[in-house]
């Protein structure tokens, strides 16, 4: 008698397992456009663009790069890693032929970022920005910024990291900034 309410745990633990698995097969499934596959948009030039903060430093190079290729006379430069962050010199102290401005995002989220860009915009006069960032964060930063952004929003995906650990780490903390902005109302 003993073994058969062992053997109905061992069932119930299996149920649990398998129902896990299940839940986190449609959950790569359903994130895979969103996260690993999002809507970049073809280069074009716009009145500015803008770099949104974070690491790997990749990002900034980009901005650098599309800059460089006039893409816009301006770049705008979250600088989330903090004014004095040593490595951000490269990018927000040195001389370029073009306009570059670089902020520290208040709140310290892409919505304090989007803040920014419309705060820029209405004194700058830009109806369309490039936004760089990396490719997890591209639907996300794309909700958020059109709701601080009335132009038109070309998106950018910079190089980024590949490996299974990240991509988890991204689902959660993107999946988790998603419900975090669908509760926020405005810009």
């Amino acid at each position: 008698m003993s073994g058969r309410p062992e053997g109905r745990r061992r069932g119930r633990r299996w149920q649990v397992v398998a129902s896990g698995l299940i839940l986190a097969a449609l959950a790569a499934v359903a994130g895979w456009p969103v996260f690993v596959r999002p809507q970049v948009d073809p280069l074009r030039n716009a009145d500015a663009i803008v770099v949104l903060g974070g690491t790997p430093y990749e990002r900034f190079d980009l901005g650098l790069d599309l800059a460089r290729a006039r893409r816009a006379p301006e770049l705008l430069i979250a600088a989330s890693t903090g004014l004095d962050d040593p490595r951000m010199d490269r990018y927000c102290r040195t001389p370029y032929p073009f306009r570059v401005t670089c902020f520290e995002p208040r709140p310290w989220t892409t919505r304090g970022e989007a803040q920014e860009i419309r705060r820029q915009a209405a004194a700058r006069g830009w109806r369309h920005i490039i936004v760089v960032t990396f490719t997890p964060h591209i639907s996300r930063a794309r909700y958020i910024v059109d709701r601080c952004f009335d132009g038109e929003l070309t998106m950018v995906a910079s190089p980024g990291r590949t490996d299974p650990m990240f991509w988890t780490w991204m689902y959660l903390r993107q999946s988790a900034g998603y419900l975090k902005a669908f509760t926020e109302s405005g810009c």
